[in-house]
């Protein structure tokens, strides 16, 4: 039997694990539960796949996206493993077919939606019983909670799956949980003494910058001129704004489609279908889009709109860079987002979800409004610990010249004293530059700290506030009507033993400029050949169009840039690129050997192989 390393060399082409892969494999060998939070990327299929293969029987796969199933088993079988999926898509006798091979036992990863799984008093349960199952693995888990970004009730169903195969063991996988989804999500599924895997959220190949919402189509346009040849999504809030931007874009000569909820399902179909296919470039949707979507070579995530939580930021700016390589996340930030938003945060008779949708709204924005870390944010959110500078983000990159706050800041923590830690932000400001303002009451405008901050602008308190605030020297407690409180670190300031320093923030032109040296796609330190690339890329989109799947389930952008920096020269070299497995190799190994040896030929170029630590 092979061992779950040789299964990752010979079928996916990988040289070693990642993140704790390997371990999570071990304990569903030893056929115990598993809970499993992993970063978009960060290989959680290979979690399940690898068992299902030195398993005698069946993986059941529950998934809640046709595209993200159909995906899957594309890719599966182009490695030369027997997988299909059960759909809505499929007809009578494409579904009769699939039964046969079950019953003959000719397939061993099957992938169902949770509706076919439970639905029609569980007919399609009743005739797993008759096969030998050796695995669940239950894709996406976060579906099964409220708490959750994306929640799905038929994902509810899924309890009943270890009352009814309590030997099986079972594997439930997300990419985004906070604690408090996570503890609903093991509560609903009843696995049993589940182990719990947690990855780190890092993603670190993606640059996060949040940009003012001014002139917001005018910068868009702007940066897609850059990146003409990158495939990229923009979200935005309503089915109308991606219409029109769609339109907008295409009338500026970009390759751009909407996707919402709007369209009808074959336009839906048609347009996710040629932004996988490379034929369009650029998708403008909401929310609706993207949870199917395994398209490894996004390169860009553009956000118009404010996502409502920052899960849902991190879920969605994890769309982009999927194969490891460098990728941005842009999101254009208004203060009017958040109040808009807010009408939607409320959860009808429902007082304790409304509360927790507001919180998770205002910790979005001061992500946005903070003048810290944007990465740390996230990580911290995850309850993961992260250094105050990432080094790949607007805030980190930007120099940033700092001045003496003390002052400021002891304006700022005395007026929330003084009002005795009952107010919100707003009001407070209102109360430092002395407005006239009726909600102000009367004895508050007769203490002596009224007025003491109007020699600065109210848009400068309301930034230095969520510096302090993230700095933790005040808190903001609540979620609706949040009010402004003291911290155990506010004390030494107040009491001048402790000097607090801000920054000023640096020019547009100096963040694009340290953009721009962060963007370059390398790996590591070095150089590739830019013009190979590109060759290697016409010849997978050639074999990617007579196999009739997407370019990126040939092989990755990270696969071919290995190709183009460690130029292989005979077979058993091209074996050490990650993605060719015996398969892959066997099938398209001579295709792109011979482009390199050409182009090597042509420039007297020679393999840099030796240089290639083995590393996923």
């Amino acid at each position: 039997m092979h061992t779950p390393a040789q299964i990752l060399k010979t079928k996916f082409g990988y040289e070693s694990f990642r993140f704790n892969q390997e371990e999570i494999i071990q304990t569903i060998l030893q056929k115990h539960d598993a809970f499993v939070l992993m970063p978009t990327g960060g290989g959680k299929s290979l979690c399940y796949q690898i068992p299902a293969l030195i398993f005698d029987g069946l993986t059941v796969v529950i998934s809640p996206l046709i595209a993200l199933m159909k995906d899957q088993v594309d890719a599966l079988r182009l490695n030369g493993i027997k997988a299909a999926y059960m759909n809505s898509s499929l007809d009578n006798e494409e579904l009769s077919d699939i039964y046969d091979q079950l019953k003959r036992q000719d397939i061993k990863l099957l992938y169902v939606s949770p509706e076919r799984l439970l639905g029609n008093n569980q007919q399609f349960l009743v005739f797993l019983r008759s096969l030998n199952i050796s695995l669940f693995a239950i894709d996406e888990a976060h579906c099964i909670s409220s708490w959750g970004h994306d929640f799905r009730p038929e994902y509810r169903l899924l309890s009943s799956l270890k009352k009814q195969f309590p030997e099986v063991p079972t594997i439930a996988l997300t990419a985004t949980a906070d604690q408090l989804t996570r503890d609903d999500i093991l509560n609903k599924l009843q696995l049993k003494k589940p182990q719990i895997f947690t990855s780190s959220f890092n993603r670190p190949n993606i640059h996060y910058s949040v940009e003012p919402k001014r002139k917001m189509y005018e910068q868009i346009v702007a940066y897609l001129k850059k990146h003409r040849d990158e495939s990229g999504i923009i979200y935005v809030l309503s089915r109308n704004s991606a219409d029109k931007m769609a339109d907008k874009l295409k009338a500026d000569g970009f390759a751009a489609k909407p996707y919402h909820a709007g369209l009808n399902a074959d336009k839906r179909q048609k347009h996710q279908e040629m932004f996988i296919k490379d034929q369009i470039k650029i998708i403008v949707a909401t929310i609706a889009f993207g949870m199917g979507i395994n398209k490894s070579n996004v390169r860009f995530v553009i956000h118009g709109d404010l996502p409502k939580n920052i899960e849902s930021y991190y879920q969605e700016t994890g769309r982009a860079g999927r194969d490891g390589l460098k990728s941005e996340a842009i999101l254009f930030y208004s203060g009017g987002d958040v109040m808009k938003l807010k009408r939607f945060a409320a959860v009808e008779n429902n007082p304790e979800q409304t509360r927790i949708m507001l919180h998770k709204l205002s910790q979005m924005a001061t992500l946005c409004e903070a003048n810290a870390c944007r990465r740390r944010a996230i990580l911290n959110y995850f309850d993961e610990l992260a250094p105050e500078q990432c080094g790949n983000c607007d805030v980190c990159l930007t120099t940033r010249e700092k001045f003496d706050a003390t002052v400021i800041a002891q304006k700022a923590l005395s007026a929330v004293a003084r009002l005795e830690s009952r107010f919100g932000l707003t009001y407070v400001v209102d109360f430092l530059r002395g407005s006239k303002n009726q909600k102000i009451s009367e004895y508050h405008k007769s203490l002596k700290t009224y007025g003491i901050g109007k020699d600065i602008s109210k848009e400068d308190w309301f930034r230095y506030f969520k510096d302090l605030i993230s700095f933790d020297y005040l808190k903001q407690v609540g979620s609706e009507y949040p009010i402004l409180t003291l911290t155990e670190k506010s004390r030494d300031v107040l009491l001048g033993k402790e000097k607090i320093f801000l920054v000023k923030i640096a020019d547009k032109k100096e963040k694009e400029a340290v953009k721009a040296k962060a963007k370059k796609v390398t790996l590591g330190d070095l150089p590739y050949e830019e013009k190979l690339f590109s060759k290697l890329k016409i010849i997978r989109t050639e074999l990617a169009r007579k196999e009739n799947v997407p370019a990126y389930l040939i092989f990755s952008d990270a696969t071919l840039l290995e190709l183009a920096t460690y130029l292989p020269q005979t077979l058993e070299e091209v074996r050490k690129i990650s993605g060719f497995g015996d398969i892959k190799l066997a099938r398209y190994g001579k295709i792109f050997l011979k482009a390199i040896l050409d182009y090597s030929s042509e420039r007297k170029l020679s393999s840099k192989i030796h240089e290639k630590v083995p590393k996923r």
